[in-house]
């Protein structure tokens, strides 16, 4: 007896079921790579992405089954996991309840309501009892219809920190560093801001991935970006005299083999100096009001503090990947977790208290931006996702999805895809949770910003998913509740007064700028891609780019303005075998696309001499025109890349290169690759005059 062959239209039937049930759950059945071109998602790649949502679609018959299951579910149930109300009491998910539906409101300040008008921000609790006996709960996120944004017009630096090296740094650039950054770039350069990389929980290793925006923790900071001589209990050790200056001397040696003798950063040897001073700082008593306000940051942080020190001391002992640790520690909830906790105890609490010391180093850093002046501070830098290996995703299991990668799929600009090695949040377990993990997370950035970049802002409302061990190509978009997301986002940010800002660069779904835009996040526009693309495919007119974004000239994942305008980005690549065409015609696309924009700048008068007592038009010149250029544009901050400033011609991450190039190892350096502390950029004429740019409106 053989085996009953699908016809045509049985397959035709299964794919259409398929499909049907993967946008029930969310998942994308098809794609559209460019305007006029859709591409269907495999089935192995919904059954894939299903699979992790916890779907069996393995055989037509399970997704019949599915199916059904599911129309059965989402046509009884009376209300979603989660329900967005705006200030006015309405609520999109309430709108189908049946007639005479009560319902019932616990305010996360205690109070009951029978009615959603007048209730306060926040993420409450809601019931509802339909007239036929059925019964929901739900969480209620009311929040202001808007998000914090700017009521000026603000310039500021945009700089990596850990490129940033004082002559008091410790082989690379620190909080005290950023701090001195601020406070001087607000009093005497009157900045309204400074944005950083990721200061995220780096995952700990031999040698640890530099890369800031693959970190261990999104939640806690990484203390290798301690000021440790900032910390009140260093003074205090007497006792430990020569360990101490063997340590200051030691980080003395690496701040110069960085500064002076060429070497790269390194992290690694950073933090294995600081972890050393910091097990002595710690070993200090704290005095009554410290020992108080650890205690308050204990209680405030919570079971997510706990977890993520539970993670390092055991990452200590069994490695920095907890899917290879004995079977019971892979549970956070396990008992063989709680003993281990308990037995290592010490060590969690040296982990927790570096979470504590960091925490404040960084509400110290905002504090003197704003005091210096800054209407905005410090801007932060949220990673789209975490190491599957680190402390989040091991003490979040239940909200990432198993087996999965968030990516991209194939497009223009890469017809491979890409595979960030990131798991993705779980839509469904978000919404149960009423958002807690995304709610936690938001509130402990917003704890030390003045304002939050959203790396792939358009996450928020949908996810490239690779299944693993497959290729980019083979996945699928999963959606977001993206109503929910912004009204989390709407709510802390509104708590804390901060701007946001989304990183919208590259392909964006349609309607999703327009979203954003409705809801106070701002855009990111960058120079050399601002071109009107539905028309003549020239530099887009100044006045014709939107207001409400961050505007800048380049990124750190782009060539800085020196190399772009003397080409020397394409020599670069060239170099390390990056390029898909010839070098000449790289070389006379570049020309052409700088040399349209520089003709440009003469047409409307912005290429001038330079100014500080500089002269000739040459690329001084060149870098305060396309600056000027920014200021003719209507956005609302404008950023400089602190490297430009004085000719760095190096990018600090190079795309597409692992160990071919050093990504963000690079201090920042001038035209002549000579590594420049932050002591000799306060004195450079050049970026002076960059800045004298800016705060003369041009």
């Amino acid at each position: 007896m053989t085996a009953h062959q699908p016809t045509e239209g049985e397959e035709g039937g299964e794919r259409l079921a398929l499909a049907r049930l993967a946008e029930l759950y969310g998942v994308a059945p098809s794609f559209r790579p460019s305007q006029d071109r859709t591409v269907a998602a495999s089935d192995s790649a919904l059954v894939a992405v299903l699979a992790a949502l916890g779907v069996d679609a393995g055989t037509p018959e399970a997704v019949r089954a599915a199916l059904a299951a599911r129309e059965r579910e989402l046509a009884a149930r009376l209300l979603p996991p989660t329900v967005v109300c705006g200030a006015d009491g309405t609520a999109t998910a309430l709108a189908g309840l049946p007639s005479g539906t009560r319902l019932r409101v616990r305010t996360e300040q205690g109070e009951v309501c029978d009615s959603l008008h007048r209730l306060p921000p926040g993420v409450h609790q809601l019931d509802a009892v339909a007239p036929d006996g059925r019964t929901a709960h739900a969480h209620l996120v009311v929040a202001p219809a808007r998000l914090p944004t700017p009521t000026g017009r603000s310039y500021g630096i945009l700089v990596q920190l850990y490129s940033l090296l004082s002559g008091r740094s410790w082989g690379m650039g620190d909080l005290g560093d950023l701090g001195e950054l601020s406070s001087w770039a607000g009093r005497a350069l009157g900045a309204g801001f400074v944005q950083v990389n990721p200061l995220h929980a780096a995952v700990p290793g031999a040698p640890t991935d530099p890369s800031p925006y693959r970190p261990s923790s999104r939640r806690f900071p990484d203390p290798v970006h301690l000021r440790v001589e900032g910390i009140p209990e260093f003074a205090y050790l007497e006792e430990a005299g020569a360990r101490v200056r063997a340590l200051l001397e030691r980080a003395r040696r690496l701040r110069e083999s960085v500064l002076d003798k060429g070497a790269l950063i390194d992290r690694d040897a950073v933090w294995e100096l600081k972890r050393e001073a910091l097990e002595l700082v710690c070993a200090v008593p704290l005095g009554p009001g410290r020992q108080a306000e650890y205690a308050d940051f204990l209680a405030r942080a919570g079971e997510a503090l706990e977890d993520h020190a539970t993670w390092c001391a055991l990452a200590e002992t069994h490695g920095s990947d907890w899917s290879r640790w004995p079977a019971g520690l892979q549970d956070p909830r396990s008992a063989e977790t709680a003993r281990a906790r308990r037995e290592l105890m010490d060590r969690v609490d040296f982990h927790s208290h570096l979470a504590w010391l960091t925490d404040s180093q960084l509400a110290d850093a905002q504090r003197s931006a704003r005091d210096a002046g800054m209407p905005v501070g410090i801007v932060h830098d949220l990673a789209v996702g975490v190491h599957p290996g680190g402390a989040d995703a091991w003490a979040q299991q239940e909200h990432f999805a198993a087996g999965m990668s968030v990516g991209a799929p194939p497009d223009a600009f890469n017809a491979r895809g890409q595979d960030w090695g990131l798991p993705p949040w779980r839509p469904d377990r978000l919404a149960e949770s009423g958002y807690t993990p995304y709610r936690q997370l938001l509130r402990s950035l917003f704890g030390y910003a003045g304002a939050l970049r959203i790396d792939h802002v358009m996450g928020l409302f949908r996810l490239w998913w690779v299944p693993q061990g497959q290729a980019p190509t083979e996945g699928a978009y999963v959606r977001y509740d993206a109503e929910a997301m912004l009204a989390v986002l709407a709510l802390e940010a509104s708590r804390a007064g901060a701007v946001v800002i989304g990183e919208d660069l590259g392909t964006v779904e349609p309607g999703v700028r327009e979203t954003l835009h409705e809801r106070g996040v701002l855009g990111t526009s960058v120079l050399w891609f601002e071109r009107d693309w539905d028309g003549d495919g020239r530099p887009l007119p100044p006045d014709h780019w939107r207001a409400d974004c961050l505007a800048t000239v380049t990124t750190h994942d782009l060539p800085p303005t020196a190399s772009r305008l003397t080409g020397d980005h394409v020599e670069l690549r060239d170099r390390l075998g990056l390029l898909t065409n010839p070098v000449e015609e790289e070389r006379a696309a570049a020309s052409a696309d700088t040399g349209e924009w520089l003709t440009l700048l003469s047409r409307l008068g912005l290429l001038k001499g330079c100014s500080g007592g500089h002269s000739g038009a040459g690329e001084e010149a060149e870098i305060q025109a396309v600056h000027r250029y920014l200021l003719r544009t209507p956005a609302r901050m404008i950023g400089v890349w602190l490297p430009d400033g004085v000719g760095d011609r190096r990018p600090q991450n190079l795309p597409g290169t692992w160990d071919q190039y050093p990504n963000w190892r690079l201090p920042i350096a001038d035209a002549e690759g000579r590594p420049v502390t932050l002591e000799e950029l306060a004195g450079s004429s050049r970026l002076w005059a960059l800045m004298e740019v800016l705060r003369e409106g041009g």
